[in-house]
C-alpha cells in the first residue's frame, strides 16, 4: 500500500499539515520545558523560604502544624536517617523509606543547590541537604505531584488544542489549495479534450484554449504557453493536412491519366505477341515481359485510384450483400489459386447480410486470402469464419503459418508496407492489398485488426450490421 500522496493539492496538503504539525510540536516541547522550569524554580523558592526547619522540628518533637502538606523532612547522623517524615493533613507520618532511599539521601551534596530524587515510598521530591547544629545533616523538600500533574493537564491540553487546529487547518488548506490550483486543473482540462481528438489524420481544428493567461502568475505562464504550443500544432497539422491533400490529389490525377497509356502499351504488347509474323526468341520474351509488368502497373494504379477516392470520402454502393456467398467464391479462387494449400469454411447455417460495397467487400476478403496464401508455405491450413454478433458482423481469416513479425502488426496495414523487406515484387505485390483492405472496412464504418503468433495469424474484420 503506497501512502504517499501523488496528486500535487494531496501533496502540498500533506506538506502544509506536517509543517504545521512540527512547529505544534516544537512549540509544545518548549512550552512544556519552560512550564517544568518555572515550576521547579517556585518550588525551589518555597523550599528555601521554609528552610530545615521542619527537619530540625523533626529530632525536637515540635508541632509539624504550618508546613505545607506533602513536605518532607530527615535528619542523618553519620549517613543514617535517624528521623524522618512527611506532613499529611493530622500530623507528620514516617515515609517508610528503604535501605536504596536511605543511600539516596546520604548522598545529597551538603549546601548544594536542590535536586529531584525518587524516592520507593514516595513520589519524585525536589530535596535540599543543609548542615545541622549537632554535626548531623537537615534534609527538606517538597512533593513534585503538583508540578507534574501541572504538566499533564498543559500536554493534555496542547495535545487537544494542537489536534483541532491540525483538522481546521487541514479543512481549510484544502479548500484553499483547491482554490488556488482551479487554473492548473482548467490547462489539465483542456489538455484532455485536445488529447481525445483525432490528430492521427485528416483536418484537425484545435478550437481549445486555457482561459487562464495572466503572465504575473506561474499559471498564467504556463496556460500562455500551452496555447502558444497548441497554435503551433494547429499550424502544423494544417500544413500536414494540406500536403496530405495535394498527395493524394497528384495521386488521383496521376492513376487517372496513366490508365489509358497503361492501356495501350499493354494492348500493342498482346496484339504484337499474337501477330503470325516471324519473331525472335528475345524480342518475343521482352513483349511477354513488358505485357505482364503493364498488367502489373495496371493493378497498382487501380490500388491507388481506389484509395484516393475512398481518401477523398466519395460513397460506395449501398446495397444488401451476402457476405456468406462472399466468403465462399472467395475461398474458392483462393482454393485454385493455392492448392498447396488447405482451405476451409466456417459459416452459419442462414446467410448473413450486411449493406454495403459487393464489389469492394468480395475485394476485401479476396485480399485477406490472398495474403494468407503468399505468405504462408503449402501446407498451411487456412480458415474462413463468418459469424454473426448482437450488433456487428464477424469475419475472421485464420492461418496456421510463421505469423507476422512481432511489431509490425499495425505496420502492415500502411501503404507499401512489406513485412519480408527481402521478399521478390514478383511474389509479394506492391504492399497496398492491406491498406485497401482498412480502408474499405473503414469507408463501411468497421474496424480490422490483426493479432499473430507463430502458428496463428488471426485477420479480424467487423462490420456494422443493422440486425
Amino acid at each position: 500500500m503506497n501512502l504517499v500522496p501523488r496528486t500535487l493539492r494531496a501533496r502540498l496538503i500533506a506538506g502544509l499539515l506536517i509543517l504545521l504539525a512540527l512547529s505544534c510540536a516544537a512549540v509544545g516541547v518548549a512550552t512544556s520545558v519552560a512550564m517544568d522550569r518555572f515550576l521547579l524554580a517556585r518550588v525551589d523558592q518555597q523550599i528555601a523560604a521554609d528552610g530545615p526547619r521542619f527537619a530540625a522540628s523533626l529530632e525536637h518533637g515540635e508541632d509539624t502544624r504550618g508546613q505545607a502538606r506533602g513536605t518532607f523532612g530527615a535528619r542523618l547522623v553519620n549517613g543514617r536517617v535517624t528521623h524522618a517524615a512527611v506532613v499529611s493533613e493530622r500530623d507528620g507520618t514516617h515515609p517508610g523509606l528503604s535501605p536504596d532511599d536511605e543511600a539516596i539521601l546520604a548522598a545529597l551534596p551538603v549546601g548544594g543547590p536542590p535536586q529531584t530524587v525518587d524516592l520507593s515510598s514516595l513520589d519524585d521530591y525536589r530535596l535540599v541537604a543543609a548542615a545541622g547544629r549537632d554535626g548531623d545533616v537537615m534534609i527538606t523538600g517538597l512533593s513534585l505531584h503538583g508540578v507534574e500533574e501541572t504538566l499533564h493537564r498543559l500536554w493534555l491540553f496542547e495535545l487537544v488544542m494542537f489536534a483541532g487546529v491540525l483538522a481546521v487547518t487541514g479543512v481549510a488548506g484544502a479548500l484553499w489549495v483547491r482554490l488556488a490550483l482551479r487554473p492548473l486543473q482548467r490547462i489539465a482540462t483542456t489538455a484532455r479534450k485536445v488529447a481525445e481528438l483525432p490528430l492521427a489524420s485528416g483536418e484537425v481544428t484545435l478550437a481549445e484554449r486555457v482561459p487562464d493567461t495572466d503572465p504575473r502568475t506561474e499559471t498564467g505562464q504556463v496556460g500562455a504557453a500551452f496555447n502558444r504550443m497548441l497554435g503551433h500544432v494547429e499550424a502544423a497539422l494544417g500544413r500536414r493536412h494540406a500536403v496530405e491533400q495535394r498527395l493524394r490529389a497528384f495521386a488521383a490525377d496521376a492513376s487517372h491519366e496513366l490508365r489509358t497509356p497503361l492501356a495501350a502499351i499493354r494492348g500493342h504488347a498482346e496484339l504484337a505477341l499474337r501477330g503470325d509474323e516471324p519473331m525472335a526468341d528475345g524480342v518475343r520474351h521482352a513483349l511477354g515481359r513488358i505485357d505482364a509488368e503493364s498488367g502489373r502497373m495496371s493493378e497498382l494504379v487501380d490500388e491507388l485510384l481506389l484509395l484516393a477516392r475512398l481518401d477523398a470520402g466519395r460513397p460506395l454502393a449501398r446495397e444488401e450483400v451476402d457476405l456468406s456467398r462472399l466468403a465462399i467464391e472467395a475461398t474458392g479462387d483462393a482454393r485454385a489459386a493455392g492448392p498447396g494449400h488447405r482451405w476451409r469454411l466456417e459459416l452459419p447455417e442462414d446467410p448473413v447480410t450486411v449493406t454495403g460495397d459487393a464489389l469492394r467487400l468480395h475485394q476485401v476478403i479476396a485480399s485477406l486470402l490472398s495474403n494468407a496464401r503468399v505468405h504462408t508455405p503449402d501446407g498451411t491450413t487456412v480458415v474462413v469464419a463468418v459469424r454473426r454478433l448482437p450488433a456487428a458482423v464477424e469475419v475472421t481469416v485464420v492461418d496456421d503459418g510463421p505469423g507476422v513479425p512481432a511489431g509490425l502488426e499495425e505496420e502492415i496495414f500502411e501503404r507499401f508496407s512489406r513485412a519480408d523487406q527481402g521478399r521478390s515484387r514478383a511474389t509479394g505485390g506492391a504492399g497496398l492489398g492491406l491498406a485497401i483492405v482498412r480502408a474499405v472496412v473503414a469507408a463501411h464504418g468497421g474496424s480490422v485488426d490483426v493479432r499473430s503468433r507463430p502458428g496463428r495469424t488471426e485477420f479480424r474484420l467487423l462490420l456494422p450490421s443493422e440486425g
